[in-house]
Order: C-alpha cells, then structure tokens, then sequence
C-alpha cells in the first residue's frame, strides 16, 4: 500500500474527502519528524515510539578492497512497536473490523456500472476484462478500456482466416520385393 492508497482508505473510514485526509496525514509526518529531529520521542501507546538514535565515529572497513575508512558521527531515526502492535502482527490479538462505508460503496459501484453496459455490447472474453478494469479503474477509463477491446475483439474476429495451403504430395513409397517361401513339400 502506497501513501495515496493509504489516504484513500483512511478517507473512507472517516467519511472525509482525500484532500484533507492528506494534509492531516502530512501534518502528523511533518510533527514526528520536527520532535525526532529535536531528539525527542514520540511514542504513539500501542503502535510505537520513534526516536534519534545517535553513532558514533568509528573505522570501518571498505568491503570491496579491505581498506581502513573513517566512518564520521551520525543520527539515525529509529522505530521501536508497541506491544499491541506487535500481538496483532504475531496474530496473538485479532484487528478490529473497519464499519462498511456507504459512501466508498458508492463509489466503486459507478465505474462497474459505466463498464457493465459498455461490456454488454462486447464479446464475452472481453465481458470479463472489462469487470476487472471496472474494480481497478475509473468510469470513464474502463469504458475507454473497454471500447478498445472490443474493437480489437470484434477486428480480430472479422479477419479472415488464411488460406489453407494445398495439400502435399503423398511420398510415394518403394515397395519391397518379398521372395515368398515354398512351404516343404509333404512327405507321403
């Protein structure tokens, strides 16, 4: 899941619009890094603390040649889970079930709907593309998507199937000559 999914599913779960979804997912981001930078902790109960940790100089060791390298005093930022996080991940604690959204309901119904009657007038291998991009894409790009398969559909059904090539010679077969054997003739 990516950050504009991320938005997306936290903007159906409070029945907000993605654009302030965003800017408050932003200004927590912007609150976590301006406290960590200062070298504070910010410990969210039950999900985790994020911190600064601080290393000190040191030699390290080039891997490709051997060489010696002075490695300079650096801060990295660090995550530590909490522990209700942890027991969900371990499965010891079941995820509490978002309530069904009507409005994210909705919204996936449009673009199936514009895709089911453009799918109506396309064969039925294109029938079944179609729904798929219906589930994934917007009203107006499935039904785009849609309308170009069915062209190539109904393009590759209208061609003509190619000539067959005529038939081949039968290889002609040299027959053996057999010497048929005389039975033994019958002792009287």
């Amino acid at each position: 899941m990516n950050k504009t999914q991320f938005i997306d599913a936290v903007a159906a779960r409070l029945k907000a619009d993605h654009k302030s979804t965003a800017a408050l997912l932003d200004a927590i981001l912007d609150e976590v890094y301006a406290n960590v930078v200062k070298g504070e902790k910010v410990i969210l109960t039950g999900f985790g603390a994020f911190e600064r940790r601080d290393r000190a100089a040191r030699i390290g060791r080039n891997p490709a040649t051997g060489a010696k390298v002075r490695v300079k005093k650096t801060s990295v930022p660090a995550f530590r889970p909490g522990t209700e996080f942890k027991e969900i991940i371990a499965g010891r604690r079941k995820l509490a079930k978002a309530a069904p959204v009507k409005k994210a309901a909705a919204a996936a119904k449009a673009p199936a709907k514009a895709a089911t009657k453009a799918a109506a007038k396309a064969p039925a291998k294109v029938a079944k593309v179609a729904k798929a991009a219906a589930a994934k894409a917007p009203a107006k790009t499935a039904a785009k998507k849609v309308a170009a398969k069915a062209t190539t559909a109904k393009a590759t059904t209208a061609r003509k199937a190619p000539a067959k090539k005529a038939a081949a010679p039968a290889k002609s077969t040299t027959a053996r000559k057999t010497t048929a054997r005389k039975a033994p003739a019958k002792r009287a």
